[in-house]
């Protein structure tokens, strides 16, 4: 079957809605229309009609919002176990956690069953057929003759269909070819069956003709494993070339094809690629497509107006699919997880009376958008069935959508109204399923939910009709006024609470051309030369000159900076000491003030700071700014931390006062690394710095030129002459010199384990004219390991080892270069894992799509490469991406994934600090946390797993010290997760942590007799009468 396209013009313009509607009348009528549905539905619901007695069952079990989290996860995991041990255990384990909460009627069936293998099997049978059941009621089949089927049904209702498939998250290339082909094969399957049943006029039919049968939702994202717009060109390319043949399958045969919306960084990205490929002379002309438009989002009307100029240019008609949006939780939590403004209204009276205003939108200008209002609201659809008649709409000039498995008498009133409705048709397997499954359960048993409320005779349908305007005013006069926020105060100990510094949205435009102008502003200051710093005075070395290159290209010089010999290390220190008693002196507060200008300067010069790491380090786009990021959450937290701790703690008594308090160590010399080049130096810094000691900053060779930036960004913020110092130099001479010097008072040092070791060794010397013993901190890297349990979400899992083990390429302390797998999931993991390894874009760090960029020079790569043929002898290799391309570029080494290796083989054991990742097989749990602790380190580590007993264990007995559970181990923010580890992993406290400013200060306590000769002060008398 096939329909024609259909112009704009064809529309015009008489069944086009072109009136301007009344919105008194469109009220009252909407509340009509309303009244008349809700006595529809109510004939309809009965319970001896089809689901009244499992919808009631389900609303009832699910009352509870935290017996219905703990059921929710249960369904979440359940196609993942394998046998009715897992099934049995997972089930008591949640319901457990529900802590008593549990409906009798579930509880007292757990209670009753058997003990030993036969209660799990009957508790496995049960649940599953319990989330069978479920899943029948919310997915239409599994198989293409299911779908069919279930199309069947739903045209005896005299109900359309749109087939969504089911299965959220694409982690491969292979994944997404298989996704095309299941969109092109249900299209095929469908076609030529549909197209043999009678025709019914109410859904097959409008005033312009035929309108196909056959109508497919799909997710753009599912067509490439990375869908993100840091790299709009790449993704559109990709996922275009995926598209075309669907779309192109659909014009042949006469179906219809739907693009979702999904979540709020994918909008502008998804919108841009649709009107790309529409334009194109294939589908120009093409009408059988629309997309969505989600109500919840304030831009949504905006969006509406562009598609409507897009459309008129194009010259064809799309749908609109209008929704309030199913992503409000996530988006929500994303953006106050990550510091950004929530995206969507934080008000349901808001996003449905935006669906309102939307709804007339589409009613007016139906010629070029076709409204198709989704919604289970009968007040959102009772408005637009009012504004359809108020535009002047033929009835079935618009359609009206639901959800499959849910206001099932909703659909039926809206058809006996002569609606046409058409019904979001999940389709697949369960497990890939599983996500959605969850989120309508979500919808139909949140506290909000309209189908909740108007099954409840408590909710007045007054209450339910009541336009979202007025009742958003009459919340708003139910709050009371906040009492006004005071004005920023002045004085430096009355600074805001510490918040994390948000990283950059590249999802916006402006933050993607902010960085790509940064970029080539600092490309143009590439190959300066830059002195030491001693005393606030330039000091050059002539003959000896590190040359700062750039990882990605090697030929490119970044900066040359001075070399620095003991002789500066001498001079340094003399100056440090002799402006040390001065600094010190100073109030906190205005220590603090001057880290805190620091920070103000280092975010309005973020995306020029992030380029230089871009060029120095070979950091991708996501991982420079974030670095950045990173530096000002030190400034800020240590500047607070610090007013906090120069208050003395006071322990008085009578006739007796008590103050501990906290003074300057004195000279501090700091010894940062180059894998976080700003973030580390800065935080290493303005720590001792607003502790009141001098700093002598020697930065690596690798990054010296990021570090004279933050060493100039510190003095334009107040840093006096002497009090910081900057040598950068070759550590066997400078870092030498400084690590002996007798008046060093402290020593700071991240790195390698060997160096560390050494520094800790030569520090504890105290030659003749020391005394004071250095103190020492010193983080000195991790072997870190994620365990993957047999019940592990893989979708999470895959995604959350690769950003782990090769994200800077594996260039960080916190990387994962251990994965330990569970024997029952091995296989299973490895495949996707591989896989998903594939995928990985390998390229030059100024490119935004690069994900893994070079290693930081020849000599890492060098190690790195003897480790890579090192394991080929320890393990079996699944996976040895190919960069030749680039190598004769820059120092890459592309990632490996390698299978099968012993835990005590070298690759195991040993830092390797580059994009080589170990997979490990362990029998059970005992065996997976005796291996990851089995290793030297104890930095980092991570699980997933969806057993909550499991996870109790794991977090009492995986001996790290960042743990981190069901997500990635690398991306510590400052005061969240105050970062550090333990064994031959560092000494010290965590940095970005309330202890660690404790490392620069020396603690002393004073005491003061107060009552002289039989004389005390009056308050100690007053306080003397009180205890009595």
């Amino acid at each position: 079957m096939t329909t024609a396209s259909r112009s704009i013009a064809s529309l015009q313009p008489e069944s086009a809605g072109s009136r301007q509607a009344d919105p008194e009348r469109l009220e009252r009528r909407a509340r009509e229309i309303g009244r008349e549905l809700f006595a529809r539905v109510g004939r309809a619901s009965r319970p001896w009609r089809r689901g009244w007695w499992e919808d009631r069952f389900m609303n009832w079990m699910l009352d509870d919002p935290q017996v219905r989290a703990q059921l929710f996860r249960f369904i979440d995991v359940l196609p993942a176990l394998r046998t009715p041990d897992s099934v049995g255990r997972h089930l008591t384990e949640y319901l457990d956690e529900a802590d008593g909460r549990v409906p009798w009627l579930l509880q007292t069936a757990v209670d009753l069953a058997p003990p030993g293998t036969e209660r799990e099997v009957l508790l496995a049978r049960a649940a599953r057929g319990a989330a069978e059941v479920m899943a029948r009621k919310f997915i239409a089949g599994s198989t293409p003759d299911e779908a069919f089927q279930t199309v069947l049904k739903l045209r005896k209702r005299r109900l359309a269909f749109t087939a969504d498939l089911l299965g959220e998250a694409v982690i491969s290339e292979a994944e997404a070819d298989v996704y095309q082909q299941t969109c092109l094969d249900l299209i095929r399957g469908l076609a030529g069956p549909l197209a043999a049943v009678p025709e019914d006029p109410l859904i097959d039919r409008d005033h312009d003709g035929p309108i196909p049968r056959v109508n497919l939702s799909l997710k753009l994202s599912s067509l490439t494993t990375y869908f993100d717009p840091i790299h709009t060109e790449q993704t559109i390319e990709r996922v275009a070339a995926r598209l075309r043949p669907i779309l192109q399958t659909a014009r042949d045969h006469g179906a219809y094809v739907h693009v979702d919306m999904e979540q709020y960084a994918f909008r502008a990205l998804s919108y841009d690629l649709f009107r790309r490929v529409l334009a194109e002379p294939a589908f120009r002309d093409w009408s059988d497509v629309g997309i969505v438009v989600q109500a919840y989002q304030p831009e949504a009307e905006t969006e509406l107006r562009g598609l409507r100029e897009w459309v008129e240019h194009r010259g064809a008609p799309i749908t609109i699919r209008l929704v309030k949006g199913a992503y409000w939780d996530y988006e929500v939590l994303t953006a106050r997880r990550l510091g950004w403004p929530e995206p969507v209204y934080l008000n349901k009276w808001q996003s449905d009376a935006n669906f309102e205003r939307c709804t007339n939108y589409l009613m007016e200008h139906r010629a070029e958008l076709r409204p198709a209002i989704a919604s289970h609201n009968l007040r959102s659809l009772a408005h637009a069935i009012a504004a359809a008649e108020a535009f002047g709409v033929p009835h079935d000039g618009y359609e009206l959508q639901t959800l499959y498995g849910m206001g099932d008498a909703i659909q039926d009133a809206l058809v006996a109204r002569g609606a046409r409705v058409r019904v979001y048709t999940p389709y697949g397997a369960m497990l890939p399923g599983m996500a959605y499954l969850v989120r309508r359960l979500l919808e139909n048993t949140s506290n909000e939910s309209f189908l909740k409320a108007s099954g409840s005779s408590s909710v007045p349908i007054d209450d339910l009709l009541r336009n979202p305007e007025e009742t958003g005013a009459m919340l708003l006069r139910s709050r009371k006024p906040r009492p006004q926020a005071p004005a920023p105060a002045a004085a430096l100990d009355a600074l805001p609470p510490f918040r994390n510094q948000p990283t950059a949205d590249f999802a916006r435009a402006e933050n993607r051309e902010a960085m790509a102008e940064a970029l080539r502003k600092v490309d143009r200051e590439l190959g300066k030369s830059y002195p030491l710093l001693i005393n606030g005075e330039a000091v050059e070395t002539p003959g000896r000159v590190i040359e700062s290159l750039d990882p990605s290209r090697t030929s490119r010089i970044v900066g040359r900076t001075a070399s620095a010999g003991a002789e500066h290390a001498e001079a340094a220190v003399a100056s440090a000491l002799a402006a040390s008693a001065d600094w010190a002196g100073k109030p906190a507060a205005e220590r603090a003030g001057v880290i805190v200008r620091a920070a103000a300067i280092l975010r309005e010069r973020r995306f020029e700071l992030a380029a230089w790491e871009v060029y120095e380090c070979g950091k991708p786009w996501r991982e420079a700014v974030g670095d950045v990021a990173e530096a000002i959450d030190f400034c800020e937290f240590y500047a607070r931390e610090m007013i906090r701790l120069a208050e003395p703690r006071r322990r008085d008594v009578p006739g007796e006062t008590n103050a501990c308090e906290h003074i300057a160590r004195g000279v501090a010399v700091v010894i940062p690394p180059w894998n976080f080049p700003l973030a580390i130096p800065c935080g290493m810094t303005v720590a001792p710095l607003v502790a009141g000691n001098t700093v002598i900053l020697k930065p690596a060779e690798q990054s010296s030129v990021i570090a004279w930036k933050l060493v100039e960004i510190l003095r334009e913020a107040g840093v006096p002459d002497g009090v910081l110092h900057y040598l950068p130099g070759r550590g066997e001479e400078v870092g030498q010199a400084l690590v002996h010097h007798r008046d060093v008072d402290l020593i700071s040092f991240t790195g390698s384990r060997d160096v560390g070791l050494l520094i800790n060794r030569q520090a504890a010397e105290t030659p003749a004219g020391q005394s004071h013993v250095k103190r020492v901190i010193a983080e000195m890297g991790g072997k870190n390991a994620i365990l993957v349990d047999e019940d592990a979400d893989l979708d999470e899992a895959v995604v959350g080892v690769i950003e782990s083990a090769f994200g800077y390429a594996g260039q960080k302390c916190s990387a994962c270069s251990r994965v330990i797998v569970l024997e029952g999931i091995y296989d299973a993991f490895l495949a996707r894992l591989v896989e998903a390894g594939k995928a990985v874009v390998v390229g030059t760090a100024a490119e935004p799509e690069t994900f893994v960029g070079p290693v930081i020079d020849a000599d890492a790569r060098k190690r790195i490469l003897e480790y890579r043929r090192l394991a080929a002898a320890e393990g079996r290799v699944a996976l040895d991406s190919d960069v030749s391309e680039l190598v004769d570029r820059g120092w890459f080494v592309g990632p490996m994934i390698v299978a099968d290796v012993r835990p005590d083989s070298r690759i195991a054991q040993e830092e390797i600090f580059g994009p080589l990742l170990a997979v490990i097989k362990a029998k059970d749990l005992t065996e997976a946390l005796a291996i990851a602790n089995g290793a030297p380190y104890a930095l980092t580590g991570g699980v997933y797993s969806r057993s909550p007993v499991s996870i109790d264990r794991v977090r009492r007995d995986f001996r790290v010290g960042n743990l981190y559970i069901n997500r990635t181990i690398t991306g510590a923010l400052v005061d969240r997760q105050p970062f550090g580890g333990f064994k031959l992993s560092g000494m010290g406290s965590k940095a970005g942590g309330s202890e660690y400013l404790l490392e620069f200060l020396l603690t002393r306590c004073v005491t003061e007799n107060t009552m002289r000769r039989g004389f005390a002060p009056d308050e100690d008398l007053a306080t003397a009468a009180e205890g009595g």
